[in-house]
């Protein structure tokens, strides 16, 4: 059987590549086709892998302002050419759903979210550009026609794979289909509890606007809590500001596996003031055995249980996140119990059950193929 595996592209180190380093462990011999990629950051997984490119990896900045190319992104994923393979999985929440497939072969979307900027997250996406108002309006006026065929798109893929429960309502909502939820993975093994904890809260990833690390850098700075800050993004430079009158923030930059599991262990709690799709550094954290703060929307309400492993903050704001540190300061948790629940999102789970899913898939598609 010929697999190929289809990304949005390799321009960046977050949750979509960890499900695309789990699915090229379960294919090793499919090749990997993407709109780009920044050989940094796929070597890291992907050193020794085929990757085919579209023509914007070849276009002037196409990886460093591969955004410039967003018009084109439709017409270059549809110039992959799939002819030869049995079974296409699509890691996808932009464009990678949109590769067009052979009648015998079967097309497997494992979606992160139908294309956030195009649907659901359209206003807000657009307000926190940082242009004025008239050069706003040319994304604006691009975002119709790629929502069109974002739409279409949809309709090539015979099966979806949803990320959470979250992404399941969208995919219903925006595309009209069915689709069966596989978490993603969590290399929770990277990760133990600690019986010796520090006296810091902890946030951090890749620090965006969307993030709401300000909320924490405020909360934290009136509350007079000590919280650390690991990453790195767009957003570091505002966030420092914020946090230039307060003494007790900590930005620790970017951190390797082993300093991320250190920060996490001794953590009091993480902090996760965001709407995430899944939400994978909110399982690394309670991997760790330490409880979330996190907002009741997304993901987290499916990863974070309130009062047991963490706390649900009902309002994203200064004032709601003080409350909910306030609050979290007067309960108990048990590290062990919220390891144990973090098991559950391990990488071995996600490989059986898409290795499942695509078996039996498979199985159905040649039946109705030969009917």
């Amino acid at each position: 059987m010929k697999v190929a595996l289809i990304h949005d592209h390799l321009a960046q180190d977050g949750g979509a590549e960890k499900v695309l380093k789990a699915l090229s462990d379960m294919y090793p011999l499919a090749p990997i086709y993407t709109l780009l990629y920044e050989k940094k950051n796929a070597d890291k997984y992907f050193k020794n892998r085929s990757i085919l490119t579209s023509i914007i990896q070849r276009l002037p900045f196409g990886i460093k302002h591969y955004q410039w190319y967003m018009p084109i992104m439709p017409m270059a994923v549809e110039f992959f050419d799939l002819t030869d393979f049995d079974l296409v999985i699509s890691d996808a929440s932009a464009f990678a759903k949109g590769v067009i497939t052979d009648t015998h072969t079967l097309h497997i979307c494992y979606c992160h979210t139908p294309t956030r900027y195009l649907w659901d997250y359209t206003n807000r996406y657009l307000k926190e550009l940082p242009y004025n108002k008239y050069l706003k309006k040319i994304p604006a006026l691009m975002f119709n026609g790629l929502r069109l065929w974002d739409r279409v798109a949809a309709d090539r893929v015979d099966v979806f794979v949803a990320n959470s429960q979250a992404v399941q309502a969208r995919i219903a909502k925006y595309y009209r289909r069915d689709s069966v939820v596989i978490y993603p993975p969590v290399e929770i093994e990277k990760f133990s509890p600690s019986d010796e904890l520090g006296d810091y809260f902890l946030i951090g990833g890749r620090l965006a606007t969307y993030k709401k690390v300000d909320l924490a850098i405020e909360a934290c700075g009136r509350l007079n809590l000590k919280l650390k800050i690991f990453g790195d993004g767009v957003d570091v430079p505002r966030l420092k500001k914020i946090a230039a009158e307060y003494q007790n923030i900590e930005f620790v930059g970017r951190v390797d596996d082993i300093k991320k599991a250190e920060l996490y262990r001794r953590c009091q709690a993480f902090i996760y003031p965001q709407e995430e799709d899944f939400g994978i550094t909110a399982v690394e954290a309670m991997a760790s055995g330490r409880p979330v703060i996190a907002l009741a929307k997304g993901g987290a309400r499916e990863t974070v249980i309130d009062g047991q492993t963490g706390l649900w903050l009902d309002e994203q704001s200064v004032e709601g996140l003080m409350a909910a540190l306030q609050k979290f300061q007067t309960m108990n948790f048990d590290g062990a119990a919220i390891r144990l629940s973090a098991e559950k999102f391990s990488v071995a789970r996600f490989k059986q059950e898409m290795s499942e899913l695509a078996a039996r898939e498979l199985a159905e598609y040649r039946r109705k193929m030969d009917n």
